[in-house]
C-alpha cells in the first residue's frame, strides 16, 4: 500500500489547496432606489372542467418618495410571481409628480367608474390624512401634507387608479401652467 494520501483516505489534506477555501456569500435582499409596498393580495379561483384553478392578483405601489410614483397589478398563480409582475409594472409605468413645499399645488377631484376621490393640498405639519389606498399611493410619492376623502366605492383597486389618475391631471396641468409662464416671459 502507498503512504500517499488521497482526498479520500486522508480526509481534507491537500483538498482546500485544489478548490480554495470556502466563501462566505451574502444573501441579504438588494436594497433598491424605490419605496416598494404591496397594498392588496387577492386570491381568485375559477371553475374548469378539471376543477378549480387557483390564482392571485397583487396591488403594489412604488415610488421614490421625491414626486415619482407607479402603481401595478400582477397577476400568477403564485404570490410571489404577482408581487413581482405587479412591482416590475409599477416601475416602468411611473409618473412624475409636482410638488409645492411637500404637498399638491392645488385642489383636484376625479371620479373614474365608481370611485371618486378628493384632494387638497394641507399646511405643513398636518401630515397625510388619508384613508389606505389614498395613503400608499401619496406617501410614496413623498407627499408629506394632504388632505384626501374617498367618495365612493371602498374598492382598494378603483381607488388606487383614481388617485394615480389625479396625480397625473395634477403633472399636466403644472406642465400647462409652466408653458404659459414661459410663452409669457418670451
Amino acid at each position: 500500500m502507498d503512504n500517499k494520501q488521497t482526498p479520500r483516505q486522508g480526509g481534507h489534506q491537500g483538498y482546500q489547496g485544489q478548490r480554495g477555501p470556502r466563501r462566505q456569500r451574502d444573501f441579504s435582499p438588494i436594497q433598491s432606489e424605490f419605496d416598494e409596498q404591496v397594498v392588496q393580495i387577492n386570491r381568485v379561483s375559477k371553475k374548469t372542467k378539471g376543477g378549480n384553478k387557483i390564482g392571485f392578483s397583487a396591488l403594489t405601489v412604488v415610488g421614490d418618495k421625491k414626486g415619482k410614483v407607479g402603481v401595478g397589478l400582477g397577476k400568477a398563480p403564485d404570490v410571489s410571481n404577482a408581487i413581482r409582475k405587479g412591482m416590475s409594472h409599477a416601475k416602468k409605468h411611473m409618473i412624475k409628480v409636482p410638488l409645492v413645499n411637500g404637498t399638491i399645488p392645488f385642489r383636484i377631484d376625479v371620479k373614474i367608474g365608481a370611485a371618486r376621490i378628493m384632494l387638497k393640498p394641507a399646511p405643513r405639519g398636518s401630515g397625510i390624512i388619508a384613508g389606505g389606498a389614498v395613503r400608499s399611493v401619496v406617501s410614496a410619492a413623498g407627499i408629506e401634507n394632504i388632505s384626501s376623502k374617498m367618495l365612493g366605492t371602498e374598492n382598494k383597486i378603483s381607488n388606487i387608479y383614481a388617485t394615480l389618475e389625479e396625480l397625473k391631471r395634477i403633472s399636466e396641468q403644472a406642465d400647462k401652467t409652466k408653458e404659459r409662464k414661459e410663452s409669457i416671459k418670451k
